[in-house]
This record gives C-alpha cells, structure tokens and sequence, in this order.
C-alpha cells in the first residue's frame, strides 16, 4: 500500500505531491508548492537501535536533534530514488587517483572526457606528488549517463583508485 499525505490523503504517486518526491511534475496550470510545514510523528523501534542512532546523532554534533538526523536519512533515501530512474536528471562527482606516467593514460582519460563535454560541467586536477595525481569531476545528466561516463573513466586502466559519489540537483528536496 502507497504511504499517503496525512494532510490531503495523497500519496507520492499523485500529481499534486508527487512532484515534491521527484516523481513527475503537475501540469503547468497546476503548480502545487511542496509543503515546508513540520508535521510530528512517532517512530517504535527496538532499544538497541534508538540507543546506536543517539550514538550516530552525536557523533553529528547534532546533540539532542534526532528530527535533523531523521529529515537528513529521509532526503539521502529520497535522492537514492533519483538515482534508480535511469531518466532522471541528476548530478555527481568522479574522484580519481592514478599516476600520470602511465602509458596513454592521461590522453585516454581527456579523450573521454572532450566526448562527453556537455555532461562535464568541471573538473579538477591536483598533483599529489611527482607521480600521482588526483582528478575530481563533476557530472550532471541523466541518471544513466553519468553511471556510464563514471564507468567509463574507472575503468579504464591505469586508474589506481576512483569513485563515483551520487547526489541531486536539490529541485526535488
């Protein structure tokens, strides 16, 4: 069963707020703003669990704020979402370390990144020593897109170590 808006008894599917979600947007002529009002619940969980999230609440210095730590986790699932719709408009970084002598590898990495110069919209290049450098580029397109770009710079060879680290655009938060 769908979770509903307690406030409308909508659920995220729905037009009216399922845009606030991510999902798709009301038609022009029924712009409905998402809503910025705090409501109030209650969560049951075991001891043990509450116990290890006001470990976790403070070690975010948030001491006493469980509701910022819970509203973070919300949005962190929220935008893991974005990510699975291949169509989603989204954005990320590549963070990269490989040592620059390798054989074509610093012509290969370019070479990829000049074929997808509309997705690249910066980059970063930091010389961490005589031989390794660290490359940070980010990345915005859609969900697909940026997975195969992110692939297609880790694995080529030669690149010690790399990650593709996912966020939003915000437009759906």
């Amino acid at each position: 069963m769908e979770p509903h808006d307690h406030r409308r008894g909508m659920t995220p599917s729905s037009p009216e707020l399922g845009h606030c979600l991510g999902n798709a947007a009301p038609s022009p002529t029924e712009s409905v703003p998402c809503s910025k009002n705090l409501v109030r619940f209650s969560v049951a969980m075991p001891e043990d669990l509450l116990i290890a999230f006001d470990d976790l609440v403070a070690r975010r210095g948030i001491t006493n704020n469980r509701s910022e730590v819970i509203r973070d986790l919300v949005r962190d699932a929220l935008v893991d979402e974005e990510w699975d719709n291949p169509e989603q408009e989204i954005v990320g970084t590549v963070t990269m370390v490989y040592n620059h002598h390798t054989s074509d590898l610093t012509e290969t990495l370019d070479t990829i990144q000049h074929s997808h110069y509309k997705r690249i919209i910066s980059s970063m290049h930091v010389h961490l020593d005589a031989h390794n450098c660290l490359e940070i580029i980010a990345l915005r397109g859609k969900s697909e897109d940026v997975r195969l770009i992110a692939d297609a710079l880790l694995g080529t060879k030669g690149v010690k170590h790399g990650r593709l680290t996912t966020t939003t655009t915000g437009k759906y938060l």
